[in-house]
């Protein structure tokens, strides 16, 4: 059995609103559930995917700043 959970993961966010997916987004931080990293994992690879340069340099600037 083939199972991508990355594609299993976008189709079950497919068509979600805006609201909809910062609710899921708050409530995954929030609840610090492991169940919820690989979506969240999802969702960051695809923001990252789509956003420019300086905006993926922001990004890891807060990380680092934030982890170490």
């Amino acid at each position: 059995m083939n199972f991508d959970l990355r594609q299993a993961i976008i189709n079950n966010i497919r068509g979600k609103t805006e609201e909809e997916l910062r609710d899921m987004i708050v409530t995954s931080i929030e609840e610090h559930e492991e169940k919820t990293l690989p979506g969240l994992g999802v969702l960051f690879e695809i923001i990252w995917s789509n956003v420019d340069a300086d905006t993926q340099e922001y990004m890891v600037e807060t990380l680092s700043k934030h982890i170490n």
